[in-house]
């Protein structure tokens, strides 16, 4: 079977924690019990069924560095849970900066930050091209959050150059309708927006949420803070930057919640930046509520875990599927897909129903294998 090769955009610590994870898995994902893994087999593809065939980073201590060597440079600071990546063959690209650097990141000490290389950011024309020689399927947006002009420049790259997407971040192209009918048009798959980690905050608020609901517990108020020491916390400290990100978030929680919550009763959203945390995220959670007779009650809960492993796992099963749309010659927004793996698809589901829907996606059967090799049209 053909590798499912993709292009990413940010080789930061989520991508670290991704490229890991494909390797690490090698030789164990295929129908067996991998400990982490959602899904070890997905339509005949493993976790390690996936190449990295071009990368595009900004800083100055990633660009022309092989993937493999990218991910482990500073401000990357994640957990590394296997050090001996193989070369890729795939170089980092001087990337577009556009709005992907918040300009307070600027100042901050650039082994916690961000070292634009200085050199011009990459057109249009570059960008399409390359993604045409390197053959990537699926384009997987790993940019800052905030990072809205940036994103739509890759976006309308990867529709020019037929390539799929997994939107990683909380900027809105899935579910907007305009770009969801040009993936549409184009016949090339669209899974997002804005991950929801496998075990992360937003999916444990959305299960006790639900989980009120089902038991007939009136939520009357409820907070979710999260802090972290990554580059992800260090941008959000521009508030400015984190209007869709707490929309995504807040969103994720109202849709499975019994009634809809006032605004002044439901607060979501990262908290702070602690550097000594690293790629570390610690979460908490607070309900209010009233049970049987109109008896108060309340929820308290901390959740502790390595923020880019918690979204590797996820992202590998989205990409999965976009290649399986691919295969079928199926496209625009997967439904199903883009409700399971993300905070804010298109239409919310509750997360059996969108489990659901994830497995008989998968479970399709695949009429017309693509399988073809593009041409590039690039000198």
């Amino acid at each position: 079977m053909e590798k499912i090769r993709i292009a990413v955009v940010g080789v930061g610590n989520c991508v670290s924690a991704l490229l890991q994870g494909i390797h690490y898995y090698d030789g164990q994902d295929a129908g067996t019990e991998a400990t982490g893994l959602m899904s070890p087999e997905m339509g005949g593809y493993g976790p390690s069924d996936i190449l990295v065939a071009t990368a595009y980073d900004i800083d100055r201590r990633k660009v022309d560095l092989d993937v493999s060597q990218a991910v482990f440079q500073p401000p990357n600071c994640t957990t590394v849970f296997n050090p001996d990546l193989p070369l890729t063959g795939a170089t980092v690209k001087m990337g577009a900066v556009l709005d992907g650097v918040a300009a307070h990141m600027r100042e901050h000490d650039p082994r916690r930050s961000f070292d634009p290389a200085s050199r011009p950011d990459a057109t249009h024309e570059e960008v399409i091209c390359d993604l045409r020689r390197s053959r990537a399927e699926v384009l997987v947006n790993f940019l800052p959050v905030g990072a809205e002009e940036a994103t739509a420049f890759y976006v309308r790259c990867a529709l020019e150059a037929g390539v799929g997407v997994v939107n990683g971040i909380p900027v809105f192209i899935a579910s907007d309708p305009e770009w969801a009918g040009r993936f549409a048009a184009r016949g090339l798959p669209l899974i997002g927006d804005d991950v929801k980690s496998q075990m992360g905050a937003t999916i444990v608020h959305r299960t006790l949420t639900d989980l009120f609901r089902r038991r007939g517990v009136a939520l009357e108020r409820t907070y979710q803070l999260n802090t972290g020491g990554n580059t992800d916390f260090l941008n959000m400290l521009d508030r400015s930057r984190l209007i869709s990100k707490k929309r995504s978030k807040t969103e994720a929680v109202q849709s499975v919640a019994a009634r809809r919550l006032d605004a002044a009763d439901i607060h979501i959203g990262p908290s702070d930046y602690v550097p000594w945390q690293r790629d570390n995220k610690v979460g908490f959670i607070r309900m209010e509520g009233k049970i049987f007779g109109n008896v108060p009650m309340h929820l308290e809960m901390r959740l502790s875990v390595e923020d880019s492993p918690n979204s590797a796992g996820v992202v590998i099963d989205a990409i999965r599927c976009a290649r399986l749309a691919m295969d079928r010659g199926q496209g625009g927004v997967l439904e199903g897909p883009s409700a399971y793996f993300c905070k804010h698809p298109p239409r919310q589901y509750t997360d059996d129903e969108a489990y659901r829907l994830v497995q008989e996606f998968i479970q399709a059967p695949t009429l017309n294998p693509q399988g073809k090799t593009k041409q590039t049209g690039c000198p």
